[in-house]
């Protein structure tokens, strides 16, 4: 059995999390932690849990005594918070799957540019996976200590351009993404632009051209394309809990069919378990509380454009599912174990 730790487990990204170890038939979780709940039952947290998971949670200075008895820590923590205890973790010789931002750039001085903290620990942030798995060697996964778990808006909108880039088969200089996402990406903290009657019936634009999101798809993009690549990148809110649907348009630069497109993204894809292409426009109920990613291609004649739309669930592909996922890769496990279900369409 794999022996795993949570800390940040009360979050909504670190809840999803605990679910998913829960059922996953080679997981003991050692312990959960959380500092504004340290000492309560996860049950009493989250009260659908009673009966199931009645752990008490332990404070992050607790959890420190504990990483001698896991194989694996996952941090579900917000930015900045991760970053020392990644450190003590690899230290300690125990596998690291880090679902927030501290570890996921390359470049120490990208990071403090965009997240506005110092980053101490350069050699390791340059060690660090980035493992968008249907996108990179599986092996590099398994031999890595820290592994920095994609972003929900860099997860939707990479592998919904990652072909055609790879390919060259868009202009990369005028790259738009609008990606629309659910409340729950904001996380669990009360901002009154999550109260309900702030957010209902409202959609708006936040962190236009400034998204620290940004940041991690132009380095990942750059990467597929072999070429420094800028984007345009506009966040929505929308009143919905969880979901992203990522809405990508480019240039072409070659004479394909939509049909043409999606033959060649059914063939890029044919050996990944979770990305689905489909033929019809894609919504997010497809994939809601799934590890899915749907993708669709359309394509405007009048303006030579591409039109690629991709959807996921942002707790679970765009974070704890895709945890889960590379865990199942780090300790050689099925990929797909533990995160099989489909979703409830209603």
């Amino acid at each position: 059995m794999i022996k795993a730790g949570v800390i940040g487990a009360t979050g909504y990204a670190g809840q999803q999390l605990v679910y998913l170890l829960k059922y996953h038939k080679e997981v003991e979780i050692i312990f959960l932690s959380s500092n504004s709940y340290s000492g309560k039952k996860y049950s009493d947290v989250y009260t659908n849990y009673y009966g199931i998971i009645d752990n008490v949670l332990v404070s992050t200075e607790e959890a420190l005594e504990k990483y001698d008895e896991i194989d694996v820590l996952f941090l579900a923590l917000p930015h900045g918070k991760s970053i020392e205890l990644v450190k003590k973790a690899v230290d300690k010789g125990v596998k690291v799957i880090d679902l927030g931002a501290d570890y996921r750039l390359d470049s120490k001085e990208e990071f403090e540019k965009w997240y506005q903290i110092e980053h101490p620990y350069e050699s390791l942030l340059k060690e660090s996976e980035y493992a968008l798995v249907e996108l990179k060697d599986k092996e590099s996964i398994k031999n890595s200590k820290v592994i920095a778990n994609p972003g929900c808006y860099p997860t939707a909108t990479l592998l919904g351009i990652a072909p055609l880039l790879k390919k060259k088969f868009i202009d990369t200089k005028n790259i738009i993404v609008d990606a629309k996402s659910g409340i729950s990406g904001a996380g669990r903290g009360i901002d009154i632009y999550k109260l309900y009657c702030e957010a209902t019936e409202n959609v708006k634009a936040y962190k236009v051209a400034s998204h620290r999101h940004t940041a991690e798809i132009e380095q990942e993009m750059s990467k597929l394309a072999n070429k420094d690549i800028k984007i345009t990148f506009t966040p929505t809110l929308i009143p919905m809990s969880r979901g992203i649907l990522s809405t990508i348009y480019a240039n072409l630069k070659i004479n394909k069919t939509k049909q043409e497109l999606l033959e060649i993204y059914k063939e890029f894809y044919k050996e990944n378990k979770f990305v689905r292409i489909r033929e019809i426009d894609v919504q997010t109920k497809d994939v809601k509380r799934t590890n899915y990613c749907d993708i669709t291609i359309n394509i405007d004649n009048r303006t030579n454009r591409v039109i690629i739309t991709s959807v996921i669930d942002n707790i679970v592909k765009g974070a704890a599912g895709q945890a889960i996922q590379n865990m199942n890769v780090l300790f050689d496990l099925e990929e797909n174990m533990g995160i099989e279900n489909i979703s409830i369409y209603i």
